[in-house]
Protein backbone atom coordinates (compact mmCIF):
# COMPACT_ATOMS: atom_id res chain seq x y z
CA UNK A 1 0.00 0.00 0.00
CA UNK A 2 0.82 3.77 -0.30
CA UNK A 3 -0.21 6.59 1.13
CA UNK A 4 0.70 10.54 1.98
CA UNK A 5 -0.29 13.35 4.32
CA UNK A 6 0.07 16.26 4.60
CA UNK A 7 -1.04 19.40 6.69
CA UNK A 8 0.23 23.01 6.51
CA UNK A 9 -1.15 26.26 8.64
CA UNK A 10 -1.05 28.22 5.43
CA UNK A 11 0.26 31.68 5.35
CA UNK A 12 -2.53 33.87 6.86
CA UNK A 13 -4.65 31.78 9.59
CA UNK A 14 -3.55 31.67 13.31
CA UNK A 15 -3.94 27.77 13.50
CA UNK A 16 -4.74 25.05 11.45
CA UNK A 17 -8.67 23.91 11.79
CA UNK A 18 -7.74 21.06 9.28
CA UNK A 19 -8.08 17.73 11.10
CA UNK A 20 -7.14 14.25 8.82
CA UNK A 21 -6.34 10.35 9.78
CA UNK A 22 -5.05 7.81 7.17
CA UNK A 23 -5.62 3.73 7.36
CA UNK A 24 -3.40 2.26 9.47
CA UNK A 25 -3.79 -1.97 8.83
CA UNK A 26 -6.95 -2.20 11.44
CA UNK A 27 -8.76 0.89 10.49
CA UNK A 28 -9.24 1.46 6.80
CA UNK A 29 -10.59 5.07 6.98
CA UNK A 30 -9.26 8.25 5.14
CA UNK A 31 -10.81 11.58 6.25
CA UNK A 32 -10.21 15.25 5.53
CA UNK A 33 -12.38 17.54 7.87
CA UNK A 34 -11.86 21.30 7.62
CA UNK A 35 -12.91 23.50 10.22
CA UNK A 36 -14.82 26.33 10.88
CA UNK A 37 -15.67 28.71 13.75
CA UNK A 38 -14.27 31.31 16.12
CA UNK A 39 -11.67 30.58 19.50
CA UNK A 40 -10.63 28.05 17.52
CA UNK A 41 -14.01 26.13 17.78
CA UNK A 42 -13.24 25.27 14.32
CA UNK A 43 -10.56 23.04 14.81
CA UNK A 44 -12.48 21.10 17.68
CA UNK A 45 -15.31 20.79 15.30
CA UNK A 46 -13.16 18.82 12.88
CA UNK A 47 -11.01 16.81 15.24
CA UNK A 48 -14.44 15.61 16.79
CA UNK A 49 -15.96 14.31 13.48
CA UNK A 50 -12.11 12.99 12.57
CA UNK A 51 -12.32 10.94 16.27
CA UNK A 52 -15.85 9.98 16.16
CA UNK A 53 -16.01 8.72 12.52
CA UNK A 54 -12.63 6.81 12.84
CA UNK A 55 -14.08 5.27 16.18
CA UNK A 56 -16.72 3.81 13.72
CA UNK A 57 -14.87 2.51 11.29
CA UNK A 58 -12.36 0.75 13.59
CA UNK A 59 -15.54 -1.16 14.76
CA UNK A 60 -15.79 -2.44 11.42
CA UNK A 61 -12.48 -3.44 10.77
CA UNK A 62 -12.25 -3.08 6.87
CA UNK A 63 -15.87 -5.13 7.15
CA UNK A 64 -18.51 -4.05 4.46
CA UNK A 65 -21.25 -1.40 5.33
CA UNK A 66 -24.14 0.14 3.40
CA UNK A 67 -24.85 3.51 2.03
CA UNK A 68 -27.02 3.64 5.29
CA UNK A 69 -24.52 3.00 7.87
CA UNK A 70 -21.85 5.65 6.58
CA UNK A 71 -24.64 8.50 6.69
CA UNK A 72 -25.42 7.11 9.93
CA UNK A 73 -21.43 7.66 10.70
CA UNK A 74 -21.88 11.45 9.79
CA UNK A 75 -25.04 11.70 11.17
CA UNK A 76 -24.23 10.96 14.72
CA UNK A 77 -20.46 13.11 14.22
CA UNK A 78 -22.94 15.96 13.62
CA UNK A 79 -25.51 15.45 16.65
CA UNK A 80 -21.99 15.37 18.65
CA UNK A 81 -20.56 18.39 17.12
CA UNK A 82 -24.04 20.31 17.62
CA UNK A 83 -24.56 19.29 21.08
CA UNK A 84 -21.02 20.38 22.08
CA UNK A 85 -21.80 23.80 20.24
CA UNK A 86 -24.88 24.36 22.25
CA UNK A 87 -23.39 23.11 25.41
CA UNK A 88 -20.29 25.43 25.29
CA UNK A 89 -21.15 28.89 24.39
CA UNK A 90 -17.54 29.52 23.27
CA UNK A 91 -18.06 26.88 20.42
CA UNK A 92 -21.49 28.81 19.26
CA UNK A 93 -21.65 27.92 15.53
CA UNK A 94 -18.38 25.91 15.22
CA UNK A 95 -18.83 23.42 12.58
CA UNK A 96 -16.87 21.39 10.03
CA UNK A 97 -16.43 20.07 6.31
CA UNK A 98 -16.02 15.89 5.97
CA UNK A 99 -14.87 13.66 3.29
CA UNK A 100 -14.16 10.55 3.78
CA UNK A 101 -13.14 7.42 1.92
CA UNK A 102 -13.74 3.69 3.86
CA UNK A 103 -12.03 0.95 1.78
CA UNK A 104 -13.72 -2.54 2.05
CA UNK A 105 -12.47 -5.74 0.23
CA UNK A 106 -13.50 -4.87 -3.44
CA UNK A 107 -15.25 -0.98 -2.92
CA UNK A 108 -15.35 1.56 -1.40
CA UNK A 109 -17.17 3.69 0.31
CA UNK A 110 -17.77 7.35 0.05
CA UNK A 111 -19.25 9.88 2.52
CA UNK A 112 -19.27 13.57 2.34
CA UNK A 113 -20.75 17.22 3.83
CA UNK A 114 -19.18 20.75 2.42
CA UNK A 115 -16.60 21.75 0.19
CA UNK A 116 -13.44 19.35 1.29
CA UNK A 117 -12.91 16.94 -2.14
CA UNK A 118 -12.36 13.55 -2.99
CA UNK A 119 -10.83 12.82 -6.74
CA UNK A 120 -9.64 9.63 -7.94
CA UNK A 121 -7.28 9.06 -10.86
CA UNK A 122 -7.91 6.16 -13.22
CA UNK A 123 -6.23 5.02 -16.16
CA UNK A 124 -4.69 8.35 -16.22
CA UNK A 125 -7.57 10.51 -15.76
CA UNK A 126 -8.73 12.78 -12.93
CA UNK A 127 -12.28 12.89 -11.44
CA UNK A 128 -13.69 14.81 -8.44
CA UNK A 129 -16.44 12.12 -7.02
CA UNK A 130 -17.60 14.23 -4.40
CA UNK A 131 -19.64 17.41 -5.33
CA UNK A 132 -18.95 20.77 -3.39
CA UNK A 133 -21.60 21.78 -0.96
CA UNK A 134 -21.35 25.53 -1.98
CA UNK A 135 -23.41 28.51 -2.89
CA UNK A 136 -21.27 28.74 -5.98
CA UNK A 137 -21.31 25.38 -7.28
CA UNK A 138 -25.53 25.81 -7.03
CA UNK A 139 -25.08 28.83 -9.40
CA UNK A 140 -22.88 26.55 -11.35
CA UNK A 141 -25.60 23.76 -11.13
CA UNK A 142 -28.26 25.79 -12.65
CA UNK A 143 -26.77 27.72 -15.05
CA UNK A 144 -26.02 31.12 -13.32
CA UNK A 145 -22.42 30.93 -13.69
CA UNK A 146 -19.82 29.07 -15.39
CA UNK A 147 -17.49 26.90 -13.83
CA UNK A 148 -14.30 28.79 -15.18
CA UNK A 149 -16.21 31.90 -13.15
CA UNK A 150 -16.80 29.88 -10.68
CA UNK A 151 -12.97 29.73 -9.61
CA UNK A 152 -12.68 33.73 -8.91
CA UNK A 153 -15.92 34.07 -7.48
CA UNK A 154 -16.30 35.97 -4.45
CA UNK A 155 -18.40 34.08 -2.54
CA UNK A 156 -16.48 30.73 -3.39
CA UNK A 157 -16.00 29.73 -0.25
CA UNK A 158 -19.90 29.69 1.35
CA UNK A 159 -20.91 26.60 2.17
CA UNK A 160 -24.48 25.38 2.22
CA UNK A 161 -23.78 21.99 4.37
CA UNK A 162 -21.60 21.31 7.45
CA UNK A 163 -21.23 19.18 10.55
CA UNK A 164 -22.43 20.93 13.35
CA UNK A 165 -24.17 24.13 12.36
CA UNK A 166 -27.62 22.27 12.03
CA UNK A 167 -29.45 19.89 14.66
CA UNK A 168 -30.09 17.60 11.02
CA UNK A 169 -27.45 17.55 8.16
CA UNK A 170 -27.30 16.08 4.48
CA UNK A 171 -25.34 13.78 3.60
CA UNK A 172 -24.38 12.26 0.08
CA UNK A 173 -22.78 8.83 0.34
CA UNK A 174 -21.44 6.74 -2.76
CA UNK A 175 -21.00 2.75 -2.87
CA UNK A 176 -18.11 2.98 -5.23
CA UNK A 177 -16.35 -0.23 -7.19
CA UNK A 178 -12.30 -0.50 -6.10
CA UNK A 179 -9.94 -1.20 -8.59
CA UNK A 180 -5.96 -1.69 -6.80
CA UNK A 181 -4.76 0.73 -9.07
CA UNK A 182 -6.83 3.24 -8.23
CA UNK A 183 -5.08 6.73 -6.80
CA UNK A 184 -7.26 8.77 -4.39
CA UNK A 185 -6.84 12.60 -3.44
CA UNK A 186 -8.42 13.96 -0.34
CA UNK A 187 -7.80 17.68 0.10
CA UNK A 188 -9.27 20.77 2.01
CA UNK A 189 -10.64 23.86 -0.18
CA UNK A 190 -6.69 25.29 0.47
CA UNK A 191 -5.95 23.07 -2.00
CA UNK A 192 -8.67 23.24 -4.51
CA UNK A 193 -8.77 27.27 -4.35
CA UNK A 194 -4.98 27.31 -5.41
CA UNK A 195 -4.57 24.15 -7.96
CA UNK A 196 -7.29 23.14 -10.99
CA UNK A 197 -7.97 19.95 -11.78
CA UNK A 198 -5.46 19.75 -14.78
CA UNK A 199 -2.53 20.71 -12.55
CA UNK A 200 -3.45 17.74 -9.65
CA UNK A 201 -3.81 15.57 -12.52
CA UNK A 202 -0.18 16.47 -14.22
CA UNK A 203 1.22 16.08 -10.43
CA UNK A 204 -0.29 12.64 -9.59
CA UNK A 205 0.78 11.68 -13.63
CA UNK A 206 4.42 12.29 -12.40
CA UNK A 207 6.56 9.20 -13.02
CA UNK A 208 9.76 9.95 -11.05
CA UNK A 209 8.29 11.35 -7.52
CA UNK A 210 6.35 8.92 -5.10
CA UNK A 211 3.03 10.08 -3.10
CA UNK A 212 5.11 12.11 -0.43
CA UNK A 213 6.53 13.95 -2.94
CA UNK A 214 3.32 14.77 -4.77
CA UNK A 215 1.54 15.97 -1.94
CA UNK A 216 4.91 18.57 -0.85
CA UNK A 217 4.51 19.72 -4.24
CA UNK A 218 0.89 20.52 -4.37
CA UNK A 219 0.64 21.80 -0.97
CA UNK A 220 3.93 24.20 -1.73
CA UNK A 221 2.60 25.43 -4.94
CA UNK A 222 -0.39 26.47 -2.82
CA UNK A 223 1.53 28.28 -1.09
CA UNK A 224 3.11 30.23 -3.31
CA UNK A 225 0.00 30.89 -5.04
CA UNK A 226 -1.04 32.68 -1.51
CA UNK A 227 -1.84 29.98 1.10
CA UNK A 228 -4.63 32.07 2.46
CA UNK A 229 -6.34 29.08 4.66
CA UNK A 230 -5.25 26.08 5.44
CA UNK A 231 -3.91 23.22 3.38
CA UNK A 232 -4.84 19.34 4.05
CA UNK A 233 -3.82 16.68 0.96
CA UNK A 234 -4.26 12.92 1.57
CA UNK A 235 -3.51 10.84 -1.35
CA UNK A 236 -3.51 7.11 -1.24
CA UNK A 237 -3.97 3.93 -3.65
CA UNK A 238 -6.30 1.22 -3.83
CA UNK A 239 -4.26 -1.42 -2.15
CA UNK A 240 -5.03 0.34 1.22
CA UNK A 241 -7.91 -1.51 1.42
CA UNK A 242 -8.05 -5.07 3.12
Amino acid sequence: MAMAALSDRGKVRPINEDSFCLPNGQMYLALVADGMGGHQAGEVASDMAASILSELAAKRGGKDISVKTAVSWVRKANAAIYASAQANPAQRGMGTTLTFLYFMHQRVMLGHVGDSRCYRLRDGQLAQLSTDHSLVQELVRNGTITQEEARNHPYKNIITRALGTDEQVQVDAHDLQLSRSDVFLLCSDGLTDYLTDEELQGILLEQETDLQQKARKMVDIALERGGRDNITVLLLDGEVAP
